[in-house]
């Protein structure tokens, strides 16, 4: 942890604001975001092309079709990263520091919920102020991101079933069960093709709202996950109830 000085946001301030550093996102987690970011973008795109095709594709000749088994191809090596990414995500939740524990997900007390409806307050709403600092994920973006796993999960359970009728490997096999379960192979389908949506919406808002703290408070949450480090204000106690 070093301290370091920073120019005051507004000149008329003749005080240098100082804050300290502080190392929040170590390696592993850096690695699983920027892997788990360009495998969901990347998801996404082929995700759309394999449920809607280009038909102006249809024109060309057999031999030039070929594109669209390259998509797939893309697609299902993109699935398997993605899942053995969380996986390692998961076990890192339990050996990891305490920013990255697994604990901080769960709104398990009442005073977790009780920060959750603070910041629906003051950064949703911007009704209130929330005068709470945290370190690492406020109590709301880690209960979206709890909700993000489940919907993960979903999309991994549902896309290996699909996948499952096209392959004889061990993984997709063992999904076989979801088709009849859920109705068909059709309602998989939709339910899959749906839940992409969901991941589109996620990017944007998770983008914007990276961006909209990184310009409002000004302590490096972009920088961050490139470096692991962020910057914290002497006056404001960081928020960290979980510990290793």
């Amino acid at each position: 942890m070093s301290t370091t000085h920073l120019q005051p946001a507004h000149p008329a301030h003749s005080k240098m604001a100082e804050y300290y550093r502080i190392y929040v996102w170590e390696v592993p987690v850096r690695l699983y975001h920027g892997i788990n970011a360009l495998s969901m973008v990347l998801l996404c795109v082929t995700g759309y092309l394999i449920g809607a095709p280009h038909r102006i594709f249809y024109a060309n000749e057999a031999y030039q079709l070929y594109w669209f088994g390259t998509v797939r191809f893309i697609h299902f090596l993109c699935a398997f990263i993605w899942v053995f990414n969380f996986l390692v995500r998961i076990y890192w939740g339990f050996v990891g520091n305490k920013y990255s524990n697994w604990r901080n997900y769960f709104p398990l007390t009442k005073e977790q919920r009780g920060e959750i409806r603070e910041v629906i307050c003051a950064d949703v709403l911007q009704y209130c102020k929330n005068s709470r600092s945290y370190v690492g994920h406020n109590p709301l973006a880690a209960f979206t991101y709890f909700l993000t796993f489940l919907a993960f999960i979903f999309q991994a359970v549902t896309g290996f079933a699909l996948y499952s009728s096209m392959s004889s490997s061990v993984l997709p096999s063992m999904f076989k069960f979801v088709i009849p379960l859920m109705g068909g192979e059709a309602v998989v389908r939709f339910w899959h093709h749906l839940f992409l949506w969901f991941f589109v919406v996620f990017i944007i808002v998770h983008v914007y709202l990276a961006l909209y703290h990184d310009y409002v408070e000004g302590r490096g949450e972009i920088s961050a996950i490139v470096s692991g480090w962020k910057f914290h204000h002497v006056d404001a106690a960081p928020d960290n109830k979980v510990k290793k």
